[in-house]
């Protein structure tokens, strides 16, 4: 089943609009296709996943710290592990493999934490975490470096290819597919939704679903809402043709800073979170800091990936590796879970705030959507609810 699409042409009504064509627009899509309504996919660009899809990191994990986010991605990775049975399709493999996940430390304090955490995921039945030593680490990963004490390790954590997905996901729905129309607001009658405004008119409708990754906020203020949801900027360096980066290796996090890295194109994505990254506006092009790559190889900065793995420093020695980086947004809500449900305006939905969580939660959370949407699921039962009061996380990002 191959990808359909339009440009610029919507039908001038529709049972179900869905704004946005990233992995989380194209999983409601997949969703709402099994529920059996006919899905009208909207993507503002001039193409699926050119976004925020294409900058993430294309990886999946269950290594959550709380049990409602584990059972959104639970589902996702029993889809991309099982994608061509469960979608009927063959165009787009995500080549979904498990090489798993492996958080290391060389801090005391963060190894008493490691240890906590498994213990409360193996509560919540996720028992094939594991602990291990740093000697036993560095037996099963010889690239890690003698600092280090403790790790935690699932081997079936993985990685995957985030766009093939999505586009997979969108080509699965058989949903009509229109590009380069971006929705710019809503009309109501008697306080409840009638039609989604666009760039090419207005598409009568009762449902539409808000799948628009870093413009969700904006776009529901039109009709008047008030999201709680904050962009901010997140980079990846990209390094082709690395021979030092282990092909096999895992997901390798630096538990202590944040740096980690993953094998890609016969070389690595090498990434870093900076904590004092300020929020803004939702952006179509995100200029990325150009300084990323140095503060992640520069052996001497204190968020160097050779701290945990010193390949990384023999890289920098050698100083031939050619690196691009590639910027996007997290849109984030202040407990860093999901908006996944109705908004106050009946016929109008939310699917957005995954914060960095889109590619490996969005398939179990759209799925939650639908049945919701449907009347197949409680609402009470929904943790993600758009109304929800908000807690910060405690303790350390995830």
């Amino acid at each position: 089943m191959s990808l359909d699409l339009r440009r610029a042409d919507p039908p001038r009504q529709a049972d179900l609009v869905i704004i946005g064509g990233g992995v989380v627009g194209a999983a409601t899509a997949f969703f709402a296709a099994r529920a059996g309504l006919r899905p009208l996919l909207l993507e503002r660009r001039p193409a699926l996943a050119t976004l925020t899809t294409a900058a993430a990191t294309g990886s999946f994990r269950l290594q959550f710290d709380n049990p409602e986010e584990l059972a959104l991605v639970r589902e996702s990775v029993d889809l991309y592990l099982n994608f061509t049975e469960v979608t009927g399709q063959r165009e787009y493999d995500p080549a979904a493999r498990q090489q798993g996940y492996l958080w290391v430390t060389c801090d005391p304090a963060t190894a008493a934490w490691q240890r906590e955490l498994v213990a409360r995921q193996h509560g919540w039945g996720l028992d094939d975490v594991e602990i291990l030593s740093g000697d036993e680490a560095r037996r099963r990963f010889p690239y890690l470096a003698p600092a280090v004490i403790q790790a935690r390790f699932r081997a079936g954590d993985g990685l995957l290819d985030q766009k093939r997905a999505a586009l997979g996901l969108a080509a699965a729905s058989g949903a009509t597919i229109v590009t380069g129309c971006g929705a710019t607001g809503f009309q109501l009658a008697g306080g409840r939704l009638t039609a989604v405004e666009t760039t090419a008119g207005p598409i009568a409708t009762d449902t539409a679903i808000i799948a628009a990754g870093p413009f969700a906020g904006p776009l529901a203020a039109t009709a008047g809402l008030t999201l709680p949801l904050t962009n901010i900027r997140r980079q990846k360096v990209i390094l082709p043709e690395l021979p030092q980066a282990p092909p096999g290796a895992p997901m390798t996090i630096d538990d202590d800073i944040g740096t980690h890295w993953r094998p890609a194109l016969r070389g690595a994505y090498l990434l870093g979170a900076d904590p004092d990254t300020p929020p803004g506006p939702p952006l179509e092009d995100v200029l990325p800091d150009a300084d990323l790559a140095l503060r992640l190889l520069d052996p001497a900065s204190p968020l160097a990936a050779a701290r945990s793995a010193p390949f990384w420093a023999a890289v920098w020695a050698h100083g031939g590796a050619h690196w691009s980086i590639q910027a996007g947004q997290y849109t984030m809500t202040p407990d860093s879970r999901p908006l996944i449900g109705p908004a106050t305006i009946p016929g109008l939905w939310l699917n957005a705030g995954y914060g960095g969580h889109g590619v490996m939660a969005s398939p179990g959370g759209s799925h939650l959507l639908l049945d919701l949407l449907t009347g197949r699921r409680n609402p009470a039962d929904n943790p993600f609810r758009p109304d929800r009061a908000f807690t910060a996380p405690a303790g350390r990002a995830l």
